[in-house]
C-alpha cells in the first residue's frame, strides 16, 4: 500500500509571532485551510495584480497547491505562512518567503490579504514579522519584493517595511489574467544590514 508523505516546517524553523499576528504553516490536510487558500486566489483584487502560472479553481486544486507548498518548505526552497490574528486565530491572509537561494543568501517575499481583513495594516505587520524571521532564522542577507506597476498599496507596504524601491523591471510580470502579455514591475529590496523599521504603535 502506498504511503502518503506528510510535509511540515522543519523542526528548526519557528512560527513567527509579533505585531498582534501569528504566522503559521498552511495545513494541506485541513479543509478550512484549503477553502481559505482557494478564496484568496479567486478574489478579484488578487487576480487583478497576480497571474499565477496555474490558477486553481476548486478545492482539489487548492489542496494540491498547499501540498506543493509544504514540499517546498521541507526541501528548504520556500516557506509559506498563514497570517492569523494572534488572539482569535482567525486567518487574515498569506505571506511567503520563496525562491530561497542559500549560497547567495537571497529570497523573494510575497503576500495577500483576505478582503475582510484589508485596511487593518495586516500586510505591513506580516511583512515586518516575516522579514525579521527570514533574516534571523534563515540567515538571509537580501529580501526582494516585486509588484506590478500601479499597485500603489503594495508599494506603500514595501516602503513602510524598509524595502527601498530599486527601479523598474520591464515586462517582468504577466498582465492580469493573461500569459501572453507582460507588464512592468517595481523592484523593492531590504538588506539584513538595513535598520529595522518601527512597526505599528512604535514596536519592533
Amino acid at each position: 500500500m502506498a504511503q502518503t508523505r506528510m510535509y511540515t516546517l522543519a523542526p528548526a524553523l519557528t512560527e513567527p509571532r509579533g505585531h498582534a499576528l501569528h504566522l503559521r504553516p498552511w495545513d494541506a490536510g485541513s479543509e478550512e485551510d484549503a477553502q481559505t487558500w482557494l478564496r484568496g486566489h479567486l478574489d478579484p483584487e488578487f487576480q487583478r495584480w497576480n497571474t499565477p502560472m496555474r490558477l486553481w479553481t476548486d478545492l482539489g486544486g487548492a489542496r494540491e497547491a498547499l501540498r506543493a507548498r509544504a514540499r517546498d518548505a521541507a526541501e528548504g526552497t520556500s516557506v509559506s505562512f498563514r497570517v492569523t490574528d494572534a488572539q482569535s486565530g482567525t486567518t487574515l491572509g498569506h505571506i511567503g518567503v520563496g525562491e530561497i537561494n542559500r549560497p547567495l543568501k537571497l529570497a523573494r517575499v510575497g503576500y495577500w490579504v483576505l478582503p475582510e481583513a484589508r485596511g487593518q495594516g495586516v500586510a505591513t505587520r506580516a511583512l515586518l514579522l516575516a522579514s525579521r524571521w527570514a533574516f534571523a532564522e534563515l540567515g538571509l542577507h537580501r529580501l526582494e519584493l516585486g509588484h506590478a506597476v500601479g499597485h500603489d498599496a503594495s508599494c506603500r507596504t514595501a516602503e513602510r517595511c524598509g524595502y527601498a524601491c530599486e527601479g523598474t523591471l520591464r515586462g517582468a510580470m504577466f498582465e492580469a489574467g493573461r500569459q501572453d502579455a507582460f507588464r512592468d514591475v517595481h523592484l523593492h529590496a531590504r538588506l539584513a544590514t538595513d535598520e529595522e523599521p518601527t512597526g505599528p504603535g512604535g514596536g519592533r
